[in-house]
């Protein structure tokens, strides 16, 4: 890559992290390394098995304690997003993947475990032919000025509104 880009994916519709990993399964095929830190996702999902199958390129990481959009964030939720935070600047300056996605930041800042400036200060440090992605719901005007790409999920309809669980290999 000559030059990478910022992008975010928000919103309230679903999609967003597949969208993500849909592009880091792109670059692993185009050769590309990538590293993904999934915050507030604690669970190891499908998803975590597949990509498993592209290890030489494709890592991924987790630094959340679960979901937290029904509770209150705890101190413990909020020392592995900063933990998390701090591990992906230090990938972000070893200059060794190619695209980096940070899952679910947003969330991380709408939550208040990490600071709006915290998540700008990871997009301003991106070199220059490094992709980054960030994802996840409810993302701050100031991360959404600096993105280069901004793509907004909406939920017209879904079926989880007829009673639809998560299914394995769909939703998780």
């Amino acid at each position: 890559m000559r030059r990478g880009y910022i992008q975010v994916y928000t919103g309230n519709g679903k999609g967003k992290t597949t969208a993500a990993l849909g592009l880091a399964l792109r670059a692993a095929g185009a050769g590309l390394r990538v590293y993904v830190m999934q915050f507030i996702k604690k669970r190891r999902c499908s998803e975590h098995k597949a990509l498993e199958r592209f290890d030489d390129l494709i890592t991924i990481k987790r630094s959340g304690k679960g979901f937290i959009l029904k509770r209150k964030a705890k101190a413990s939720d909020i020392d592995a997003a900063r933990q998390g935070l701090e591990e992906a600047k230090m990938i972000m300056r070893s200059r060794e993947y190619d695209l980096i996605i940070l899952d679910e930041a947003n969330i991380a800042v709408s939550r208040g475990l990490i600071s709006p400036e915290d998540l700008i200060e990871v997009m301003d440090m991106k070199p220059v032919k490094v992709e980054l992605v960030i994802t996840g719901r409810y993302a701050d005007e100031k991360v959404i000025e600096r993105a280069d790409l901004v793509t907004e999920m909406k939920d017209l309809k879904h079926y989880a509104e007829k009673g639809v669980k998560a299914r394995i290999g769909i939703e998780k």
